[in-house]
Formats: C-alpha cells, structure tokens, sequence
C-alpha cells in the first residue's frame, strides 16, 4: 500500500515538471500587456508593463507614437514604458501590439481615450440671465423678505396675549 501511494506521488510530480518545461521555454514571448491608466484623456501619459520582454521592445498604436520598453530591473523577464497621448486621438477604446525579440503580441482594447470638455466663458457669453430674469427674480426675494417679516411679527404679537 504504501509503495503504491509514493509511486503516485512520483508520477504527480513527473507529470507537474514535464508541463512545466514548456512554460519555462514561453517566457520569451510577450504576454500579459498592462496599461495604466486604462482611462485616459488626451494628452495624458500612460505607462504600459508587458511580461515575458526581458530585453526591452517597442509598444504601438494608435492613439500614441511607437514607445521604447526598457527592463525593468529587479523584476524578471518585464519591460515598461511611458507613452503620451496624440493631442489628437480618437476618443474610444484602442490597441496596444508589442514587439519584444521579434515577437508580436496585441492586447485589444488596452486603454479608453474619454474626449475633452469645451472649457471656457462656458454659457455667459451667448445665454444668461436677462434684465426681465433678474427684476423677477428681486421681485421674488423682495415678496419672500416681506412675508418673512409679516409672519414674524404675527408670531410676536401672539406671545404678549
């Protein structure tokens, strides 16, 4: 009983080794692309982590001009990058392909570029408050301040009976 259970146990970890041996030879490839922010604005600077690039690459797309990928030292087989977006993306979902030793690896959409806002004088300078719209709107305040003041002195004529 016993010799059967350690020849079990001896096959598990053949078989656990021999699957091992071709994830050891894929580390080469690229895999596992990050971007961060995954939300980003034009103009914004996005920092992409890929694995498996342990002599550094290009990254790609676009929304942003071909970006270098240096190793990272310390951590094992990863590269990384900044990238800044075009001032004139597209706003929407976009790609990133990586190319790390001749290999390619593409993560669809990787990041979101979110359109800008049309900042300015914003409505004041076509639309607003007309003359009319402010003499009803004292009218109102006015109307308010002296029904205030009539209820108030109601309610203190009330105390002295």
């Amino acid at each position: 009983m016993r010799n059967s259970r350690a020849l079990a146990v001896s096959a598990a970890a053949v078989a656990a080794l021999g699957l091992a041996a071709p994830a050891a030879v894929a580390w080469d490839t690229p895999s596992n692309i990050v971007a961060l922010p995954s939300v980003i604005a034009r103009g914004g600077q996005l920092t992409i982590t890929v694995d498996g690039c342990r002599n550094g690459g290009t990254a790609t797309s676009n929304a942003f001009p071909s970006t270098s990928l240096s190793p990272i030292h310390g951590a094992n087989e990863t590269s990384k990058g900044t990238a800044t977006i075009n001032s004139n993306a597209r706003p929407g979902t976009h790609d990133i392909t990586v190319t790390c030793d001749g290999k390619t690896l593409t993560r669809p959409a990787a990041f979101t570029v979110i359109g800008g806002v049309q900042g300015g004088i914003g409505g004041s300078s076509t639309s607003g408050a007309t003359p009319t719209d402010i003499a009803i709107g004292g009218g109102l305040v006015a109307a308010a301040v002296v029904g205030g003041g009539l209820f108030w002195m109601r309610r203190r004529s009330e105390k002295r009976i």
